[in-house]
Order: structure tokens, then sequence, then C-alpha cells
């Protein structure tokens, strides 16, 4: 079982993502823009971030450069979950450290293969160390 943050300010949002991530036999925390997001991952070191873009105070492409150039969070894959789907969005959600990006509305199928994909390319998954 992996901790997985979930960063996103829609409350309905939030609890869609968190009960899938519980669903599929993860622990959630959850935090509702992206500087509180930052800071939860730095107090928590959950074993994922699925973070949305579209925030008030730090938006997710701020919180994932912040969360991948900081050291003692830079081991912690961030997912990019957004409404913004155009590529150059995409190209750049991956330039400040996103190992992935996922695109609302979008499936439980479709969020578990991402979780898992990006788990499995880690050197050491969760509850492996």
């Amino acid at each position: 079982m992996a901790r997985i943050l979930i960063v996103d300010d829609s409350p309905s949002q939030l609890l869609g993502i968190q009960r899938i991530v519980e669903k599929l036999g993860h622990q959630s925390i959850t935090a509702e823009d992206g500087a509180a997001g930052v800071e939860v991952a730095k107090r928590e070191l959950p074993d994922m971030v699925l973070m949305d873009v579209v925030m008030p105070n730090l938006n997710g492409f701020q919180a994932t450069r912040s969360l991948s150039r900081e050291e003692t969070t830079k081991h912690i894959p961030v997912i990019l979950v957004t409404t913004k789907d155009q590529d150059p969005d995409r190209m750049w959600g991956m330039r400040q450290g996103a190992r992935a990006y996922l695109t609302k509305p979008f499936s439980e199928d479709e969020l578990a293969e991402v979780i898992d994909r990006v788990f499995k390319s880690l050197d050491t998954p969760p509850g492996a160390a």
C-alpha cells in the first residue's frame, strides 16, 4: 500500500480521486491548493503526488517544479491530473518534473493504469524498502 497525496482545489474532484485511490488499496492524504500540497509533501513524504494544475496560491506546475527541485521531495513522483489538455501544457508539465500527465475527465481504470505505470518505473517501488 502506497501513501498518495492528492492536491486539488475542487472538493468534488478531491473526493472522487480519493475514493479511487483508496479503492485501489492505497492510503490518501489531501491538500486543497499547490502551496498546501508542497507543505504536506515536505512534511508527510508520500510515495506519490496526484497534482491538479489550475489552483489558487501556487498552481500545479509551480508546485511540481518546487517538489522536483527540493532535495527532500525530488524522489516523489508527481502525476499531473488536470483539465489542461493542450500539448504545450503537457510538455510544460513534464518539464517541471512530472512523471505522467492525465487529463480530466478520466476513468477509474485510466487513473489506476497511470499510478501503476509510474510506480513500476521507480527504482524502489513503495513498500519495497
